[in-house]
């Protein structure tokens, strides 16, 4: 047998990596993070404690590299251009790439969200001012402010169509609002949202917002 190639070696370390923050998740989703240890998590990912941190430094760290995966498989879909212009095409991808994504990773969405409203993890994600919570390759907190200003821009732009009363603010938080309470509805009652009328509440929500 040829010697592995670094390549191999790195995709190895990848799929371990993966397989460790797969049982993480899972066990801080049903026994609470502050209640999993490290040694928890090693033993049934099948590895030993040294070797867990080969790869995360603390539980902190392993929670923190969860985070940040589902937060850029949901965002790094937005303003794909990168430019400084929220178009209505994109903000239609964006909306249908978020729900075709929990409609095929539904489990793996109910655990990130019953993990991330424990106590004490939620509002660590709001208040952390390092980078330890990351979107791709941008610090969390920049990301949200930069996300903010497009959205704000994108709905002003969208009162030039309104009626004098439009406030683009108010139509902003209800948008955000209506899309978080979908999200969760059918994320823990997929039974509220038979594929067809799934499909025609994404529409819905694309007509009245776009």
């Amino acid at each position: 047998m040829s010697p592995r190639t670094p390549d191999q070696f790195e995709g190895i370390r990848e799929e371990k990596k993966a397989l460790i923050m797969n049982v993480a998740l899972e066990h801080f989703s049903d026994h609470g993070f502050h209640a999993t240890t490290i040694n928890h998590i090693a033993k049934h990912a099948g590895i030993s404690k040294g070797l867990m941190y080969n790869y995360f430094r603390s539980k902190e760290e392993l929670l923190a590299a969860i985070i940040n995966r589902s937060l850029s498989q949901i965002y790094t879909g937005f303003n794909p251009d990168r430019d400084s212009h929220l178009t209505e095409q994109e903000f239609e991808l964006f909306i249908r790439k978020v729900f075709d994504m929990f409609r095929e990773n539904r489990q793996f969405w109910r655990l990130i969200y019953r993990v991330m409203m424990q106590r004490g993890v939620y509002e660590n994600l709001l208040s952390d001012q390092s980078s330890s919570y990351m979107v791709g390759d941008m610090p969390l907190k920049d990301f949200s402010a930069d996300m903010m200003r497009l959205m704000t821009d994108y709905f002003i732009r969208k009162g030039e169509k309104e009626d004098a009363d439009y406030d683009p603010i108010t139509e902003m938080i209800m948008f955000s609002n209506t899309l978080k309470g979908f999200a969760l509805t059918y994320i823990f009652a997929p039974e509220q949202y038979p594929d067809e009328y799934f499909n025609k509440t994404v529409d819905a929500l694309i007509k009245k917002y776009r």
